[in-house]
């Protein structure tokens, strides 16, 4: 299956009220394991690579190869970039065939943020690629700091909103409302008045980002209130890191000549079970079949 753009996967999920998960995938355990649990639970699925962690993956193997997974497990897919912040990386993504910008302008001034977001669109769509644009700070480092916590003042404005989205020509907006990128401090507080004012005010789809430690409870508060894309790495990071120290304390394994293969099979495992459980959350579970 061809991969989707960002309008054309969430804007199933926004007339079905379901959301759909967007995993950040750092090697081939991370993505097979993603497209894993795609397959068996037929849900569509995002597929996040972020500039952050770009030092560390090379773009254009790790897109080839998100891009044969695909075709391979047939669910609808979209390869997203995930928190761009320049225009070279963009580039690159587009010339490696990313269905999916995500411009993260946060950090700018308003009035930058609508000037250089509105250009990412317009570079875009010349190749029919959806661009997700960020109003607001979304708390946390999306550079890895494990723990952080929201800044009120900083949440999306409902006002300020409906002008971005107008201004810009985004295809959907992240919020923040609460969420915090990492592990929170204590438990999340998420605004969901603040949430069903934007969901009104806008017509686009709404991205919640900060996705690991919300409860299923919350997750389907927000999907109620427009959300349609949740990203979530953080959950999955963690469930790798507790298999490995599992399988390093287990002596049997160890004495075995190929451990670091069983190893790296149960964080597969173990972040296969992460996702599928995240979509069944997120209430994307048999939805492939609603994009024909």
């Amino acid at each position: 299956m061809a991969l989707l753009n960002l309008k054309a996967i969430l804007g199933v999920a926004n007339q079905h009220q379901f959301a759909v998960g967007a995993f950040n995938a750092i090697d081939s355990n991370f993505i097979d394991a993603v497209f894993d649990a795609a397959g068996e639970t037929q849900s569509p699925v995002i597929i996040n690579v972020a500039e952050v962690h770009l030092p560390y993956i090379d773009i254009y193997a790790t897109s080839d190869y998100i891009r044969k997974k695909a075709e391979q497990v047939g669910v609808p897919t979209c390869l997203n970039l995930d928190h761009g912040l320049t225009l070279p990386t963009i580039k690159t993504a587009i010339d490696c065939g990313f269905s999916s910008i995500m411009f993260d302008g946060s950090s700018l001034t308003y009035e930058q943020n609508i000037e250089q977001t509105r250009e990412v669109v317009e570079l875009c769509q010349k190749y029919a690629i959806s661009v997700e644009g960020e109003l607001g700070a979304v708390g946390g480092d999306e550079g890895g700091a494990l723990e952080s916590m929201a800044d009120t003042a900083l949440y999306t404005n409902v006002d300020q909103a409906v002008d971005f989205v107008q201004q810009t020509g985004i295809d959907a907006l992240a919020v923040a409302i609460g969420n915090t990128h990492g592990k929170y401090k204590g438990e999340p507080k998420l605004d969901f008045e603040r949430l069903a004012q934007i969901h009104q005010a806008v017509s686009i789809p709404l991205v919640l980002h900060g996705g690991s430690g919300i409860s299923a409870i919350d997750f389907r508060k927000t999907i109620e209130r427009g959300i349609c894309k949740i990203n979530f790495f953080t959950g999955m990071s963690q469930s790798a890191l507790q298999s490995i120290e599992k399988d390093v304390t287990n002596h049997a394994l160890s004495q075995k000549y190929n451990y670091y293969l069983m190893m790296m099979e149960n964080v597969q495992q173990a972040i296969k079970q992460t996702v599928a459980e995240q979509m069944q959350i997120f209430n994307s579970i048999n939805k492939a079949t609603y994009y024909g």
